[in-house]
């Protein structure tokens, strides 16, 4: 099995505070791998540091071999919502087409290639009709599939997605999963930070549990059982869980 991303000795802290730890990683291309944790256990600081807008204490992130700053064009990223300047004065159709910048360059003209990829990936997540749109005027929901097309549009071999269920209603949700699972079934690599331990069976077949130190990491059917949910939400946590979740 080919392995595209690779953490190793991974260690990043906030005020001498530790967020991650020793962390060790080794994932394969073409899965769904959901990074699942509770409040506070380093997973959305894993990806920032893994696209280099983190900087760790010590350890070393390769994609493909590579440092992220040599392969970032096959690299796309969805962010967190809450960390996005929604005010920011632009359209639907713009936020996308920045996605195609990658390949093109920031100084040559835009051609009608990447204004096509633009309107395909637009329409791919249900979007085109608003794509002149300011993106500040977009519910929670609309402005994720937007993001999420601007991710689709660089035609990306790894994606990273940071929390794209939160905060958007459930048929965008389905929207999203069928989306994610095409990308995979087209051989692309998709590593989710996600939070509902009730969908994770449906949702991934690769599992990171994560409590600034991997708990447990590997196929879904092997990686999730209850204790080893046990030891990343730790006992106390859990308790209050139990009876909600199906392990």
């Amino acid at each position: 099995m080919n392995h595209v991303f690779k953490v190793e000795d991974l260690s990043v802290a906030y005020d001498r505070q530790p967020v991650l730890w020793d962390i060790d990683l080794d994932i394969p291309s073409g899965i769904l791998l959901g990074i699942v944790g509770p409040n506070g256990a380093g997973k959305s600081t894993l990806v920032k540091t893994a696209l280099g807008l983190v900087k760790p204490l010590s350890g070393d992130v390769r994609f493909m071999g590579e440092p992220y700053s040599k392969v970032y064009k096959k690299i796309g990223y969805v962010p967190q919502k809450g960390s996005v300047d929604w005010d920011f004065p632009t359209t639907v159709f713009d936020v996308v087409l920045m996605g195609r910048y990658g390949h093109i360059g920031w100084l040559r003209r835009v051609g009608k290639k990447d204004r096509q990829a633009t309107r395909d990936a637009l329409e791919k997540v249900g979007m085109f009709e608003y794509r002149n749109r300011q993106i500040s005027e977009l519910s929670g929901g609309q402005q994720q599939r937007v993001f999420l097309a601007r991710a689709l549009v660089q035609d990306a071999d790894i994606y990273f997605m940071d929390e794209p269920f939160a905060g958007v209603d459930v048929k965008t949700e389905r929207a999203i999963v069928g989306l994610l699972k095409e990308l995979k079934a087209n051989d692309k690599t998709v590593i989710v930070v996600h939070h509902d331990l009730n969908t994770v069976k449906d949702y991934f077949d690769w599992l990171t549990l994560l409590n600034i130190k991997v708990i447990a990491h590997g196929p879904v059917d092997e990686v999730y059982t209850k204790e080893n949910v046990r030891r990343t939400y730790q006992a106390d946590t859990l308790m209050s869980m139990e009876r909600e979740i199906n392990v």
